[in-house]
């Protein structure tokens, strides 16, 4: 039976409330960012509140995709560096809870959480961005509110300019007006001037009322011109003019039909099904063209014959002797004047040009078939890689806030942030490679994914085994170890012994390790050539076993009372059994490393002076060694 314990409640109970937190912040900030992107089609059309609130939510729908992720990542950062810095992690792990066990509520969350993804993903995206870029594009179409302004010109009803040097606020009339009438074409132009007017729209605002007084209007009569050499036009004067304008202001929304058909506006089956019926015209017209190529005659010569078979026409590829002779271009030319060699080559040119302009034409269209099944493959892929980077981003932040320790808001933010613009950049990349068909789809899409994956695994590994993911020096030993920096030996006296030394033991033990450290550089001598060092290099076995038993000696002479001895032990160097020492184990594997020359000469010269410095570390301990000897011989001479 299924019991939930308080701790998976205490766990639940805090990482809850902060994701919801999270969630709206991220959601805020995404909506800003679609705001600031479409300002400029949403002011000054007169929308109404209703409207914009509709576009608003929807957006907000569209928007879940991008801030689910972040406010994951966000949430579990701030939740495990929460529990970290108030060392209730430290208790837990105490109490013999591991790492594991402490995020198992919240794993079982995050499957819920990306199970509900997906099918947000599949059923309400779609029909949310439908109605978003429905919404959207009505708003585009919709009129500007009629606002004149004074001084400059206002475009903004179709087919007329018009100019406003001076308007009274107060009544509404319009002073030193001139109105450029251009919807029968520039060509056929009327100018009107006015001193005043006043402009209302209709009650079902489809229509601008527009009064004038005291004016002159002049109209271009180009029309009634034909068969004339001068152009007339009209002048009238009027006391009082009355216009009508057809000016829309209403605010009409598109059929959501056309967006319905898009890749945004269909679940998985409905894509699919797209991608399979454009799958199947773009082979189909493929194997058309490639069977037409096959089949057309070049030169007089067709690889194929037709039999009939029982009335049937049936066609057969011809047998190389079977062919007939193709046409003799050269006694064609030899055979006519030059006017019929012109014309045969501007016939076969024309040709020519109808088939590549044929070809080119049918490319078009398959590479629109190729885009509409890429996008749709695209949008596919997004059904499941939102519910992954959810459980992803997970893994990321809960292992990483274990490992800084860092609660509240500032930390977590700033990581977090950090991380997601890497995983935006990378998502962006991959689906930009896949869109422009240069990847192939699935690998544009998994990008981020593949290269989230590891760090997300990585991250969990070390937080379990509380591994300083963050500690400079780890890393800065880790480097001087693998490059052989000399790093300097520390021995401190003692102030209590518990096994005194024994000077006879002490001195035979010197001796042999000074034999085996010259025997060691005998057997493996210095300037090795370029095959030998790849065929044998530096034993390390043999390295290994002299290192131990040299630390072994200074772990035995620490305990001496002498503190010449003491301060004689911190000379011996501290040996490094690096990997440039002896690259290749394997005989094989040396010679093969031995003829890639770029990269095997490059290594060479990294182990002959990786070597050197062995042999000067060596004689280092040999020389120590008989100093040790002579003090120890010394004291016991003394006592």
């Amino acid at each position: 039976m299924l019991r939930i314990k308080r701790m998976d409640l205490f766990i639940l109970q805090s990482f809850l409330p902060l994701f919801v937190m999270t969630f709206c912040i991220c959601l805020f900030i995404v909506l800003m960012q679609f705001l600031w992107r479409y300002i400029d089609d949403l002011v000054g059309k007169g929308l109404g509140v209703d409207v914009i609130a509709e576009l608003f939510f929807y957006a907000a729908l569209t928007m879940v995709p991008m801030a689910l992720p972040l406010a994951i990542l966000l949430a579990s950062l701030m939740i495990f560096g929460n529990l970290g810095e108030s060392f209730e992690l430290t208790a837990m792990k105490a109490a013999g809870i591991s790492l594991l066990r402490t995020m198992t509520p919240l794993i079982i969350l995050m499957v819920i959480i990306s199970t509900g993804a997906f099918f947000f993903q599949n059923n309400v995206l779609p029909i949310a961005q439908t109605k978003m870029w429905t919404l959207l594009y009505s708003m585009r179409q919709k009129s500007p509110e009629l606002e004149i302004p004074e001084g400059v010109f206002y475009d903004q009803i179709p087919g007329y300019n018009l100019f406003v040097q001076e308007k009274n606020r107060e009544t509404g009339v319009l002073y030193d007006m001139m109105i450029y009438d251009v919807s029968r074409g520039f060509e056929n132009s009327s100018i009107i001037l006015a001193d005043s007017g006043k402009m209302t729209i209709t009650p079902d605002k489809t229509h601008l009322f527009l009064r004038l007084w005291q004016g002159e209007s002049f109209e271009n009569l180009k029309d009634a011109a034909t068969g004339m050499k001068n152009v007339p036009y009209r002048r009238e004067s009027f006391d009082t003019k009355e216009i009508m304008l057809k000016f829309d202001a209403n605010f009409n929304r598109m059929d959501e039909q056309g967006m319905r058909n898009q890749y945004v506006g269909k679940n998985m089956a409905e894509l699919q099904a797209t991608i399979d019926s454009v799958g199947m015209r773009v082979d189909s017209l493929g194997n058309r063209y490639a069977t037409d190529l096959r089949e057309r005659p070049v030169l007089n010569v067709s690889p194929y014959k037709t039999t009939y078979v029982d009335g049937k026409p049936i066609k057969e590829r011809r047998k190389d002797v079977s062919l007939p002779r193709p046409l003799n271009i050269d006694s064609v030319f030899r055979g006519s004047s030059s006017g019929f060699a012109l014309n045969y080559l501007n016939q076969a040119l024309s040709k020519v040009q109808r088939q590549r302009q044929d070809y080119e034409f049918t490319a078009l269209g398959m590479a629109d078939d190729l885009k509409t099944i890429r996008r749709h493959s695209i949008e596919l892929q997004k059904k499941f890689t939102l519910s992954f980077a959810c459980i992803i981003f997970f893994f990321i932040g809960a292992p990483l806030g274990a490992i800084i320790r860092k609660g509240g808001l500032g930390t977590p933010l700033v990581i977090s942030v950090l991380l997601f613009i890497f995983y935006y950049i990378i998502d962006n990349m991959g689906y930009k490679f896949a869109r422009d068909g240069k990847w192939p789809v699935w690998q544009g899409m998994w990008l981020s994914a593949a290269i989230l994956l590891p760090l997300g695994i990585f991250f969990t590994y070390k937080a379990v085994n509380d591994s300083a993911v963050f500690n400079k020096d780890a890393y800065i030993n880790f480097f001087r170890r693998f490059f052989g920096v000399s790093e300097a030996r520390k021995v401190e006296m003692k102030e209590v012994v518990m096994e005194d030394v024994r000077p006879d033991v002490s001195v035979r033990r010197l001796t042999s390790l000074m034999a085996k450290t010259q025997d060691y550089l005998v057997s493996n001598p210095a300037g090795q050539t370029y095959l030998s060092y790849w065929r044998k290099g530096y034993d390390r076995e043999s390295l290994h076993a002299l290192r131990d038993e040299m630390e072994d000696i200074i772990e035995r002479l620490s305990n001496s009372r002498d503190k010449m001895i003491i301060i004689r032990l911190m000379d011996y160097p501290v040996i490094r059994s690096l990997w440039f020492l002896q690259p290749a184990t394997t005989r094989w594997f040396g010679t093969l490393m031995a003829i890639l020359f770029p990269v095997g000469i490059a290594i060479w010269l990294i182990g002959r002076y990786t070597q050197s410095r062995l042999r000067h570390e060596l004689e280092m301990v040999a020389t120590v060694s008989s100093q040790l000897i002579k003090l120890i011989e010394n004291g016991t001479d003394k006592a």
